[in-house]
């Protein structure tokens, strides 16, 4: 089983990929499980959607080598994370770019007048870890999970037919609910090897 793990932080030091770290120490409690860690920031991922991607959604050209690259990584997964840092009820920009350049209509779905939407990425599981920096309180009274669920679970994931793994919300607010929050991630790569195993 393959892990394709997509990570949206600058700072290698920051806890985001603190928890990427505890992450994949739990996948790695199940022997034969892989991974892979896509960190759009490093990478340089170009998030914007240009011309070019325009086009190639209008079937007037096909994809960027960029765009093929991106989706053979998913293609290899079969269970798809995201991690990211909560930014105004949402996941950042790159991250956001990175789902609309790579989950393009023919390779993730297929939109059609009569028969309807046809979901592509059926096969694969799909899991939000995101980091917030607010108490829970203040979450939950926000409605800030409630937005995060429609916005990736059902708006990317259940577009597209991929099945819910889990939405996590890690609140590292202080040094006991970081190593909380660490904990977590490494049952959360327990869970998801095991699950898919």
């Amino acid at each position: 089983m393959h892990i394709l793990i997509v990570v949206a932080h600058p700072d290698p030091r920051s806890y985001t990929h603190a928890v990427i770290a505890r992450l994949v120490a739990g996948l790695e409690t199940e022997p034969g499980t892989t991974h892979e860690i896509v960190d759009l920031a490093a990478e340089g991922f170009d998030p914007r959607f240009t011309m070019a991607d325009h086009d190639s959604f209008k079937g007037r050209a096909g994809h960027g080598d960029d765009i093929r690259f991106e989706q053979r990584r998913v293609d290899r997964a079969d269970v798809l994370v995201l991690v990211f840092p909560v930014y105004w009820w949402s996941m950042p920009a790159v991250m956001k770019g990175w789902i609309d350049r790579v989950f393009t209509s023919g390779w993730a779905y297929i939109d059609d007048p009569e028969q309807g939407t046809t979901q592509l990425l059926v096969r694969l599981k799909g899991q939000v870890v995101a980091i917030g920096g607010a108490d829970r309180g203040t979450y939950e009274r926000r409605g800030y999970l409630d937005v995060l669920n429609t916005q990736i679970v059902q708006g990317v994931f259940g577009y597209c037919g991929i099945q819910a793994a889990g939405l996590d919300l890690l609140l590292p607010l202080d040094a006991a609910s970081e190593a909380d929050g660490l904990q977590r991630a490494v049952q959360i790569g327990r869970r998801l090897s095991s699950e898919t195993s």
